[in-house]
């Protein structure tokens, strides 16, 4: 029988893994039924699909696993001295396994599709990285100044973080398909065999989210432990 902590990563791989699969599956299964469907949702209702998914799997998750979801924001928690150094492995791994599986039901619901909401930027490359940058930093910053520790959870944290994502997608969707997000990017390119572009949304993320952590360090100060307050 699995020793305590060993039981409690089980948890959290379970849930992060089960709420990136949905944050794919309905936030790019969004795209794909609006191009099989003529665009019956539209830009703001993709936009909403996104936004709200990760609301409700915050509400739903958050106090299991803090409802990450996203490989860049874990490493923003951990930049952030909120999450420990062990949990990494876990947390990532998880949450590429959800997105990969997301991203495999929709090629077995939508096999004709060309790139299950797969991300592309529409500008120049070094402009789609600094959007990625910008927004991946605010929404950073959002969750380090509504959640607990790790833990996304909370009255209104779902609430916040859902806006944010849903307002991004709103403004840069068009520019970068908003992803903030590697394992969101990740499934849907690994699925579709369309990797080109692939590095810039890991690397966009991932330094934004780093950089949100010692601004926010700056302007709450620390707790004794030194983590973020």
């Amino acid at each position: 029988m699995p020793d305590r902590g060993a039981f409690q990563e089980m948890k959290i791989f379970t849930a992060e893994a089960i709420g990136t699969f949905f944050l794919v599956f309905m936030g790019c299964g969004a795209i794909v039924v609006n191009d099989v469907y003529a665009g019956v949702l539209g830009h703001i209702g993709i936009s909403l699909a996104f936004g709200i998914v990760v609301m409700i799997l915050i509400y739903s998750l958050g106090n299991i696993s803090g409802a990450h979801f996203n490989p860049a924001v874990t490493i923003g928690f951990f930049a952030a001295g909120r999450l420990k150094s062990r949990l990494l492995l876990t947390y990532i791994s998880s949450q590429l396994t959800g997105a990969v599986l997301g991203a495999a039901t929709l090629k077995v619901l939508f096999s004709g599709h060309h790139n299950l909401g797969t991300t592309f930027p529409s500008v120049h490359i070094h402009q789609a990285l600094i959007v990625e940058i910008v927004l991946t930093f605010l929404l950073m910053f959002v969750i380090l100044n509504v959640s607990t520790g790790h833990m996304e959870k909370g009255i209104m944290a779902g609430v916040a973080i859902g806006g944010t994502i849903a307002l991004a997608a709103m403004v840069a969707g068009p520019l970068t398909g908003a992803s903030m997000n590697p394992a969101r990017s990740i499934g849907p390119a690994l699925m579709s065999l369309q990797l080109e572009y692939i590095w810039l949304y890991i690397a966009g993320p991932v330094i934004g989210a780093a950089a949100a952590a010692p601004v926010v360090c700056f302007l709450q100060g620390r707790s004794s432990d030194g983590a973020c307050r």
